[in-house]
Protein backbone atom coordinates (compact mmCIF):
# COMPACT_ATOMS: atom_id res chain seq x y z
CA UNK A 1 0.00 0.00 0.00
CA UNK A 2 1.80 3.44 -0.95
CA UNK A 3 1.12 6.88 0.98
CA UNK A 4 -1.63 8.42 -1.02
CA UNK A 5 -3.87 4.77 -0.40
CA UNK A 6 -3.27 4.73 3.21
CA UNK A 7 -4.11 8.97 3.96
CA UNK A 8 -6.92 8.20 1.73
CA UNK A 9 -8.11 5.36 4.24
CA UNK A 10 -7.48 6.93 7.03
CA UNK A 11 -9.08 10.18 6.05
CA UNK A 12 -12.46 7.89 5.79
CA UNK A 13 -11.80 6.61 8.84
CA UNK A 14 -12.09 9.77 10.51
CA UNK A 15 -14.80 10.93 8.74
CA UNK A 16 -16.58 7.33 9.33
CA UNK A 17 -15.99 7.66 13.06
CA UNK A 18 -17.11 11.60 13.16
CA UNK A 19 -20.23 10.69 11.77
CA UNK A 20 -20.96 7.10 13.57
CA UNK A 21 -20.34 10.02 17.18
CA UNK A 22 -22.58 12.57 15.74
CA UNK A 23 -25.40 9.65 14.83
CA UNK A 24 -25.15 8.58 18.35
CA UNK A 25 -25.22 12.16 19.86
CA UNK A 26 -28.67 12.91 17.76
CA UNK A 27 -30.30 9.60 18.07
CA UNK A 28 -33.86 10.01 19.59
CA UNK A 29 -33.34 6.92 21.72
CA UNK A 30 -30.70 8.49 23.58
CA UNK A 31 -30.73 7.98 27.51
CA UNK A 32 -30.76 11.55 27.93
CA UNK A 33 -34.35 11.87 26.62
CA UNK A 34 -35.86 9.45 28.51
CA UNK A 35 -36.86 10.90 32.32
CA UNK A 36 -35.38 8.72 35.20
CA UNK A 37 -36.32 8.18 39.08
CA UNK A 38 -33.14 9.82 39.85
CA UNK A 39 -32.18 13.06 37.93
CA UNK A 40 -29.84 15.92 38.58
CA UNK A 41 -28.67 18.54 36.39
CA UNK A 42 -25.40 18.64 34.83
CA UNK A 43 -23.24 20.62 37.06
CA UNK A 44 -25.38 18.26 40.03
CA UNK A 45 -24.08 15.07 38.67
CA UNK A 46 -20.46 17.15 38.43
CA UNK A 47 -20.25 17.30 42.25
CA UNK A 48 -22.07 14.43 42.85
CA UNK A 49 -19.60 11.94 41.20
CA UNK A 50 -15.34 12.00 40.40
CA UNK A 51 -14.36 13.00 37.11
CA UNK A 52 -13.59 9.51 36.28
CA UNK A 53 -17.80 8.39 37.41
CA UNK A 54 -18.72 11.48 35.88
CA UNK A 55 -17.09 10.48 32.20
CA UNK A 56 -18.12 6.79 32.24
CA UNK A 57 -21.57 7.60 33.69
CA UNK A 58 -22.33 11.13 32.30
CA UNK A 59 -20.83 11.04 28.75
CA UNK A 60 -20.64 7.36 27.76
CA UNK A 61 -16.58 7.35 28.67
CA UNK A 62 -14.98 4.25 29.41
CA UNK A 63 -12.18 3.58 32.11
CA UNK A 64 -8.99 1.85 31.14
CA UNK A 65 -8.75 -1.75 30.94
CA UNK A 66 -7.59 -3.48 33.84
CA UNK A 67 -7.60 -0.05 36.13
CA UNK A 68 -10.35 -1.12 38.06
CA UNK A 69 -9.79 -2.74 41.45
CA UNK A 70 -13.76 -4.82 40.80
CA UNK A 71 -12.30 -6.71 38.40
CA UNK A 72 -10.20 -8.74 40.50
CA UNK A 73 -13.07 -8.22 43.61
CA UNK A 74 -13.93 -11.88 44.98
CA UNK A 75 -15.81 -11.92 47.61
CA UNK A 76 -19.85 -12.42 47.47
CA UNK A 77 -21.90 -9.56 47.35
CA UNK A 78 -23.83 -6.69 44.89
CA UNK A 79 -22.80 -3.82 42.48
CA UNK A 80 -24.05 -0.99 42.30
CA UNK A 81 -24.77 2.12 40.44
CA UNK A 82 -22.36 4.45 41.42
CA UNK A 83 -24.83 7.27 40.18
CA UNK A 84 -27.63 6.40 42.55
CA UNK A 85 -26.74 3.16 44.66
CA UNK A 86 -28.67 1.04 42.77
CA UNK A 87 -28.12 -2.69 43.04
CA UNK A 88 -27.73 -3.92 39.61
CA UNK A 89 -25.45 -7.42 39.79
CA UNK A 90 -24.97 -10.12 42.24
CA UNK A 91 -21.54 -11.46 42.57
CA UNK A 92 -22.56 -14.81 41.89
CA UNK A 93 -23.15 -14.07 38.14
CA UNK A 94 -19.34 -12.64 37.64
CA UNK A 95 -17.54 -14.26 35.80
CA UNK A 96 -13.57 -13.67 34.64
CA UNK A 97 -13.72 -12.69 31.23
CA UNK A 98 -10.23 -11.45 30.65
CA UNK A 99 -11.03 -8.33 29.16
CA UNK A 100 -10.26 -6.03 31.82
CA UNK A 101 -13.65 -4.98 33.00
CA UNK A 102 -15.84 -6.41 35.70
CA UNK A 103 -17.74 -8.94 33.78
CA UNK A 104 -21.46 -10.69 34.31
CA UNK A 105 -23.97 -13.16 32.96
CA UNK A 106 -26.84 -11.88 34.27
CA UNK A 107 -28.21 -8.58 35.58
CA UNK A 108 -30.40 -7.90 38.83
CA UNK A 109 -34.34 -8.19 37.69
CA UNK A 110 -35.53 -4.44 36.51
CA UNK A 111 -31.88 -3.20 37.22
CA UNK A 112 -30.81 -1.78 33.81
CA UNK A 113 -32.02 -0.80 30.17
CA UNK A 114 -30.42 -1.23 27.26
CA UNK A 115 -30.07 1.17 23.71
CA UNK A 116 -29.21 0.77 20.51
CA UNK A 117 -25.05 2.12 20.35
CA UNK A 118 -23.88 2.16 16.64
CA UNK A 119 -20.96 4.74 17.52
CA UNK A 120 -18.01 4.05 16.02
CA UNK A 121 -18.70 1.96 13.04
CA UNK A 122 -19.89 -0.52 15.50
CA UNK A 123 -23.27 -2.31 16.20
CA UNK A 124 -23.48 -2.32 19.98
CA UNK A 125 -25.81 -2.75 22.64
CA UNK A 126 -25.45 -0.53 25.33
CA UNK A 127 -26.35 -0.65 29.24
CA UNK A 128 -28.08 1.91 31.39
CA UNK A 129 -29.00 2.24 34.90
CA UNK A 130 -32.81 2.01 35.10
CA UNK A 131 -32.74 4.66 37.83
CA UNK A 132 -30.34 7.16 36.76
CA UNK A 133 -29.59 6.65 33.36
CA UNK A 134 -26.10 6.41 34.08
CA UNK A 135 -23.77 4.34 31.15
CA UNK A 136 -23.08 1.37 32.94
CA UNK A 137 -20.78 -0.16 29.62
CA UNK A 138 -22.09 -2.76 26.92
CA UNK A 139 -23.50 -6.26 26.74
CA UNK A 140 -22.25 -8.54 24.70
CA UNK A 141 -23.52 -12.36 23.35
CA UNK A 142 -20.24 -14.08 24.03
CA UNK A 143 -20.59 -14.80 27.60
CA UNK A 144 -20.67 -18.13 29.41
CA UNK A 145 -24.03 -20.46 29.72
CA UNK A 146 -26.71 -20.19 31.46
CA UNK A 147 -27.24 -16.67 29.23
CA UNK A 148 -24.59 -16.56 26.68
CA UNK A 149 -24.06 -12.80 27.82
CA UNK A 150 -21.60 -11.01 28.70
CA UNK A 151 -22.31 -7.26 30.64
CA UNK A 152 -19.02 -5.71 30.06
CA UNK A 153 -19.22 -3.01 32.71
CA UNK A 154 -17.10 -0.36 33.52
CA UNK A 155 -15.88 -0.59 37.55
CA UNK A 156 -15.65 3.55 37.82
CA UNK A 157 -19.36 3.04 37.26
CA UNK A 158 -20.05 0.81 39.99
CA UNK A 159 -19.76 0.32 43.65
CA UNK A 160 -19.36 -2.79 45.63
CA UNK A 161 -21.38 -3.49 48.82
CA UNK A 162 -20.55 -7.03 50.34
CA UNK A 163 -22.76 -9.73 52.19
Amino acid sequence: MDRRSFVSIAALGATGLAFGIRAKMARSDDASSVHYEVEHTDAEWRKLLTPEQYSVLRQSGTEYAFSSPLDEEKRPGTYACAGCALDLFSSKTKFDSGTGWPSFYAPLSHAILTTRDDSLGMDRTEVHCRRCGGHLGHVFDDGPPPTGLRYCMNGVALTFKPS
